[in-house]
């Protein structure tokens, strides 16, 4: 027994199309000519071509003054703060964030960030709002020293929202064999200097926004006194981008290890390049956390271990150097605007130690 299914026959003029199924190639256009400018202001000499290929193109040519160059590469997104530059109708400070979350994790082995690519996916292209979210990339590479040779605008109707959207990014750089930083470099006596993040930077939204949004109802265009500003203003602040920085810390002083303070908080991150044997301790005392991590504790009771697993607490990225570099070390970032201070120490690991400590209270 066999049985029949019927076919609709096909009515003339309602063939279906990619426009009718939610893709507009012509607004996708429209957005890559609008970026093409931002894109160009981020050119080093070695990119070869311009915008509009298949792939981007980068001449290595000039990696041959290295005896044994090598490739560093790293990718990442922002997590659930695209959510909020959403809800805000701000879509060109993002950008900051992914190159940040990108360079500065490919910097910590002392290699100079050389070029990134973005992906960004849409429930629909709005063009201005691609070229203004791209247009934060394309700052955020200038920022970094990078170049921007190419990415991907997908749009996904029916997936997403017509207002959704999500960006991720890879990056590629370069570092000499004998000058890879790393836990093999790090000595018993070694300072530990903390450098200030800008705020939240690009982790912990998930408990930020359960915790002022959802529990506490705040408006992100309430004004909030400790902040001088909105709340929306203080939580789309921009990572700060450090690659340029650690890379002058490397040519002036000498440097052991950098590490990225980022998802896991500092103790964790900064376990990550501490070697067996030894062990890290911070002294939160040499530092006052910005208001914006108190208002996340104090209105969810977030216990203190919870907020420094989730969130950076004030330090965005960590250089461990010998003793008697700190001084030069510290007056090189003050002379490029960083904020910097010496946090901590290395010492001999004792037997029940982990690789990094937090200790004491914050100032």
């Amino acid at each position: 027994m066999t049985s029949e299914s019927s076919v609709p026959a096909p009515q003339a003029g309602t063939g279906a199309s990619y426009a009718g199924a939610g893709v507009d190639i012509e607004a996708g256009d429209r957005a890559v000519e609008l970026m093409k400018e931002w894109v160009k202001r981020t050119r080093r000499p070695e990119v070869f071509g311009g915008i509009g290929g298949f792939a981007g193109l980068f001449d290595v040519s000039a990696l041959k003054r290295y005896e044994r160059p090598l490739l560093a590469t790293a990718t990442d997104g922002v997590g659930t703060k695209v959510d909020l530059a959403r809800k805000l109708g701000v879509y060109d400070t993002i950008g900051h964030d992914l190159v940040g979350m990108v360079v500065d994790d490919i910097v910590v082995c002392g290699a100079e960030p050389l070029f990134m690519t973005d992906y960004i996916c849409v429930g629909k292209v709005h063009p201005e709002r691609v070229a203004a979210i791209v247009k934060g990339i394309a700052e955020g590479c200038v920022l970094a020293g990078c170049a921007l040779v190419g990415g991907e605008t997908a749009e996904h109707p029916g997936l997403l929202g017509e207002d959704d959207f999500d960006v991720a990014g890879a990056g590629t750089g370069v570092v000499e064999a004998d000058r890879l930083l790393g836990a093999d470099r790090i000595r018993t006596g070694d300072t530990v200097i903390a450098m200030a993040s800008s705020g939240l930077h690009s982790n912990g939204y998930s408990l930020v926004r359960h915790v002022l949004l959802d529990r506490a109802g705040m408006a992100l265009e309430s004004h909030v006194e400790e902040f001088g500003r909105t709340l929306g203003e203080e939580l789309l602040e921009p990572t700060k981008i450090y690659s340029l920085d650690c890379l002058a810390l490397i040519r002036t002083a000498e440097v052991h290890a950098f590490s990225h303070v980022t998802g896991g908080g500092l103790a964790n991150n900064l376990a990550r390049v501490v070697p067996d044997g030894l062990h890290a301790t911070v002294d939160r005392s040499t530092w006052t956390p910005a208001p914006v991590f108190d208002l996340v504790g104090r209105t969810g009771r977030v216990e203190r271990l919870e907020l420094e697993k989730t969130l950076n607490m004030g330090v965005g990225m960590i250089a461990v150097v010998p003793e008697e570099s700190a001084d030069a070390a510290l007056t090189l970032l003050k002379d490029r605007g960083v904020e910097a201070w010496v946090a901590g120490e290395i010492t001999e690991r004792g037997d029940h130690s982990t690789g990094a400590t937090l200790v004491g209270d914050y100032a």
